[in-house]
């Protein structure tokens, strides 16, 4: 049997994103989203996702282009000034490996995060990761202490065929291939932990070599290649005019997203295909 979960990323960074994901959820495929419990649209996509309960509802832990939920002082400093996170991956990524004293700070700021989501009384359906961050070495290894703590049973294993990408569009493929090589190297240290702790996970996940360009026409043709059991799909749906979009993501195609997940052409297909719609819980939606 193929089963797919079809999650939107960024549930909380704003307004726009917000609208999108839960027309997504409403009159698409949409089965579940990952908040930013940092993002200018934290309260709103609570109240949403409170009105709207079957939409399943993870943390989309955020420790780079977003703003830090807890204080952080002193030098070297998890986040600047003005509370907000560096902005580049790179950069970001060595100091959260090479910087040992940044250890306490991320601690902190990984709990925060995760304390302020339980604090809405949503449940906690899952951890991924802003950037995939939660793959990181450095914060998986906090991640595998905690998840326990919170009842957190189910993680977004981010690992994409590359073969199968370029099939489908052959556009940057340095910068895929690139990606696929890191992140199954990521992917082999975090599997056996996850697999020790019963943390379950996708076999595969896709959105990670094509971020920003999950079109109609892409899905389509992701749909015909998917494997047997359980694969994640994951979104960046927006509604334009939004600053906040626009500011952290100008060449995504938030609307073609959003396009693609309430597509008649793709509800066909996955009836045609036999490929059930399910949430990190494993429960069933029916196409809309």
């Amino acid at each position: 049997m193929k089963e797919l979960i079809v999650n939107a990323d960024d549930f909380g960074l704003s307004a726009g994103a917000n609208r999108a994901i839960i027309r997504a959820w409403q009159e698409g495929i949409l089965t579940s989203a990952s908040l930013m419990v940092g993002g200018r649209g934290f309260d709103e996509a609570v109240e949403l996702a409170r009105a709207n309960p079957g939409l399943q509802v993870g943390l989309h832990l955020t420790l780079l282009q977003g703003r830090a939920v807890t204080e952080h002082r002193g030098f070297p400093a998890l986040a600047h000034r003005d509370g907000n996170f560096g902005n580049d991956p790179v950069h970001v990524g060595m100091r959260l490996f090479f910087v040992k004293a940044l250890r306490k700070q991320l601690v902190r700021e990984i709990e925060g995060q995760l304390e302020r989501f339980v604090a809405t009384g949503i449940p906690l359906s899952h951890v991924d990761g802003h950037l995939n961050i939660h793959m990181h070495p450095t914060v998986f290894a906090i991640l595998a202490e905690l998840m326990p703590q919170y009842g957190i049973t189910t993680f977004r294993l981010s690992l994409e065929r590359l073969g199968v990408e370029l099939e489908i569009d052959r556009r940057r493929m340095v910068g895929k291939a690139a990606d696929a090589f890191i992140f199954s190297r990521l992917a082999a240290a975090c599997r056996p932990v996850l697999d020790r702790m019963g943390i379950r996970y996708a076999g595969e996940v896709k959105g990670l070599l094509n971020s920003g360009r999950m079109t109609e026409e892409y899905l389509l043709c992701a749909l015909d290649r998917l494997r047997e059991g359980m694969t994640e799909i994951y979104f960046h749906p927006g509604c334009h005019p939004d600053g906040e979009l626009a500011r952290w993501m100008p060449d995504y195609q938030h609307e073609a997203e959003l396009a693609a997940l309430t597509s008649p052409r793709v509800k066909e297909k996955l009836r045609n295909l036999g490929i059930k719609l399910r949430n990190y819980r494993g429960e069933e939606k029916a196409y809309a």
